[in-house]
């Protein structure tokens, strides 16, 4: 998945409760604020973070984005940073798609585009759906099951756009015999034979083996229809043709955006997205202090990035709008990796010596502190994930002190007692991974471990760290990153980097080359169980087995403070988007 690019279960009893589903949050006592927005004072502290803040359902106005960093494509199939699926959602709608509530509550997948969440087969293999009536493309088509089949196709053509999630391609081809469509040779293009279409209405989907998480798999965009005809192929992202409530008008590339209301959209089709600005802009400029000034001041209603605001201009609104505020939990793990490859990780003692003779405190505030760095991570599993279990500390992290003793008695248990040396890796552009480092030099220098840092070219990561064979070359013992799922489960968060089988040669992400036949027979039966509380008791074994090997040593549980405009409508976190707020859901007060 991914690194810093900021990932859907159990049928909902119908689309109507989907609708109800941010009434009766703001209605029943969940914490959301009904006051005006438009009066210059934010909603209150937290107000949007698992609960819904400011219930309204009136239409209008101009929402208005800001944001440092242009999506890597605004394409269905080809984008893969967080905030672009968030946003996609107005112009693209998929078969299902995240509840849209608060917090926890996103992680479920209701119906979309389909009329309930698939029909599955009793081995558990085939998902069938029917697509419900009303669904148009913005030109007044129809949306046909075609449609859908041929945009999930254009996944299998990384070699003309490629970047974005490939979990179809695993899940449904993955002996990799389908080339894609612009390589397909058959007559309508639609080649793919685990995808049935057996009329314009109806689509089946035929797994080689069952996967508990398919259905969130097809929540992302990655599964949303193309329209063969409108099909650009590498242009496409610079204007798609629209099935949602919005279409382009204009998109300028680092520079910025604008929607409008796609006035062949029907409501009575789209039992999810409220739909209530006339019009969506993003601005994009290079100045992050300059980005969180103009918010500050009211020129923009909320950062499209949501990657957090600085130091500068995060004293500010707390000192100043502290309601205007929201810090919320984002999904991601800040961590330490320790390579098998590099001795003496090769031994768990001396990776065990690390992470008792770590300093965590210290960690969490070089990360930026409880509020702008995050909890202290105490597992592998965040809380977003199901199977993260508070209780479980094997370490005993959460009391924040370097355990000298035990590290000591660790570092003699892997024959080195007077400590050694190693190299950490830090990428040179992330200056709260560089402070983590630092952090993390200084303590265990307090053990004898003498832990030298390279800063490397934090834009080459892929090659370096994600190379193996040149992780070992350079003597990297420990690597620092970050690290979030596509979809808020074990399989989306562990499985690429604690899967043996995910070990890659360029752009590995499975640091410290774990392959443990336990870890990787516990990933399998989670993948396979379609309940998602027993799923998630198997994740949690086998994050057990993680840790109990001492592979990894979390920093935080990463929390941002994110900025929302006065004049925002229903605005809440989902852990469905990585703590960021429900972009379909926004509204503004004119």
């Amino acid at each position: 998945m991914r690194t810093q690019r900021t990932s859907r279960r159990r049928p909902a009893a119908g689309a109507a409760l989907v609708v109800a589903a941010l009434v009766t949050t703001a209605a029943c006592g969940g914490g959301g604020s009904k006051s005006s927005s438009g009066d210059g004072k934010g909603a209150g502290f937290n107000a949007g973070v698992g609960k819904l803040a400011t219930a309204s359902d009136k239409k209008g106005g101009e929402l208005k984005f800001i944001g440092t960093q242009d999506a890597d494509s605004w394409d269905p199939q080809r984008g893969y940073y967080g905030f672009m699926w968030d946003f996609a959602r107005y112009y693209t709608r998929t078969l299902v798609t995240s509840k849209p509530a608060p917090g926890a509550q996103s992680s479920e997948v209701v119906p979309d585009m389909a009329t309930d969440t698939g029909k599955l087969s009793a081995d558990k293999k085939t998902y069938s759906f029917t697509l419900r009536p009303g669904v148009t493309w913005e030109d007044g088509q129809p949306v046909t099951a075609q449609h859908i089949k041929y945009g999930i196709e254009r996944t299998w053509a990384t070699d003309k756009i490629s970047g974005g999630p490939t979990w179809l391609m695993q899940v449904l081809d993955p002996d990799k015999t389908y080339k894609g469509p612009y390589k397909d040779e058959s007559k309508d293009k639609l080649g793919l034979k685990a995808i049935e279409t057996p009329d314009e209405k109806t689509i089946v989907f035929k797994l080689p083996k069952p996967n508990g998480d398919f259905l969130q798999m097809l929540a992302l965009p990655a599964a949303a229809p193309v329209r063969p005809d409108k099909d650009t192929a590498e242009r496409y992202g610079q204007k798609p043709f629209s099935s949602g409530p919005y279409k382009f008008v204009s998109y300028s590339p680092n520079k910025g955006l604008e929607l409008v209301r796609n006035d062949k959209w029907s409501k009575d089709s789209d039992p999810v997205r409220k739909a209530l600005p006339d019009k969506i802009s993003v601005t994009l400029i290079t100045n992050a202090d300059d980005m969180d000034n103009r918010l500050i001041k009211g020129d923009y209603d909320l950062d499209i990035n949501a990657t957090g605001m600085g130091s500068a201009g995060r004293q500010k609104a707390l000192k100043e709008r502290k309601g205007n505020v929201d810090n919320p939990q984002t999904g991601f793990i800040r961590y330490a990796a320790f390579p098998k490859t590099v001795a003496p990780f090769d031994n768990e003692h001396c990776r065990k010596a690390v992470i008792y003779g770590a300093d965590h405190t210290s960690l969490q505030t070089a990360r930026g502190g409880p509020q702008a760095g995050g909890d202290i991570g105490i597992s592998m599993l965040p809380p977003a994930v199901k199977g993260h279990d508070p209780g479980y500390d094997p370490y005993n992290m959460k009391q924040g002190k370097p355990d000298v003793a035990k590290a000591k008695e660790e570092l003699k248990a892997c024959g080195k007692p007077d400590g050694f040396k190693t190299t950490i890796a830090v990428r040179n552009n992330k200056m709260q991974e560089v402070a983590s480092a630092e952090s993390l030099q200084a303590s265990l220098k307090a053990i004898g471990i003498d832990a030298q840092i390279d800063k490397y070219d934090g834009a080459q990561s892929t090659g370096i760290i994600g190379s193996p064979k040149n992780v070992k070359a350079k003597g990297y013992g420990i690597i620092i990153m970050g690290w979030g799922s596509d979809f808020p489960s074990g399989q989306g968060f562990l499985q690429p980097i604690v899967d043996g089988r995910f070990i890659q040669q360029s752009g590995n992400q499975n640091y410290p080359e774990l392959d443990d036949p336990a870890v990787n027979k516990l990933l399998d039966d989670g993948i396979a169980e379609t309940d998602p509380e027993k799923a998630g008791k198997v994740y949690q074994e086998a994050n057990k087995k993680v840790m109990e090997g001492a592979w990894y040593l979390p920093f935080t549980y990463e929390k941002n403070i994110i900025w929302r405009s006065s004049r925002l409508t229903n605005v809440y976190t989902a852990d469905a988007y990585n703590g960021r707020y429900d972009y379909a859901s926004l509204g503004v007060v004119k």
